[in-house]
């Protein structure tokens, strides 16, 4: 499997530069490796794109309660249903989308079903609420290998 993980707080423009980056490496032989990303807005959209662009099956993890999908936020309602018109395969997850802690945690799990991740990571120290630093030190203690995916021109915020 090869997995997104990255900043949340990435702008259209941004955005843009990380699929078009994000196509370029999933059309390289991975062995017909599949992609894993978590449901929501924003980066898991575009890789989502490129990962099926490429040909590859796409897997997307949504948040559950029990047996029973759970109520996204609002911003990563409609991406979901993109993701979902996208995907080969769908799994439930029991975590709160709610909740960092437990995103933070499905993100991790993510990362440990990968052989590769790609970080779309400006090499900032995670913080209170981005954990992409913490996600790069996660996989690479666990020998997966990642790929920084930061493109000239990219800059976090929402512009």
């Amino acid at each position: 499997m090869i997995a997104v993980i990255g900043h949340g707080d990435l702008g259209d423009t941004t955005l843009e530069l990380v699929e078009a980056e994000l196509r370029a490496r999933l059309q390289r032989p991975a062995e017909g490796a599949a992609a894993l990303v978590r449901a929501g807005a924003g980066l898991p959209v575009v890789f989502g794109r490129a990962a099926r662009e490429a040909g590859r099956k796409l897997t997307v993890l949504l948040p559950a309660q029990g047996v029973v999908p759970a109520a996204l936020p609002e911003p990563d309602r409609r991406a979901a249903g993109e993701l979902l018109v996208l995907a080969e395969q769908v799994r439930l997850l029991a975590f709160d989308p709610a909740d960092r802690d437990a995103c933070v945690s499905a993100d991790e799990l993510l990362v440990k079903e990968s052989r590769t991740v790609f970080a779309v990571w400006d090499g900032s120290h995670s913080d209170g609420r981005d954990a992409t630093a913490h996600l790069v030190a996660f996989a690479r203690t666990r020998g997966i290998r990642v790929e920084i995916v930061w493109p000239e021109g990219c800059v976090r915020g929402r512009a």
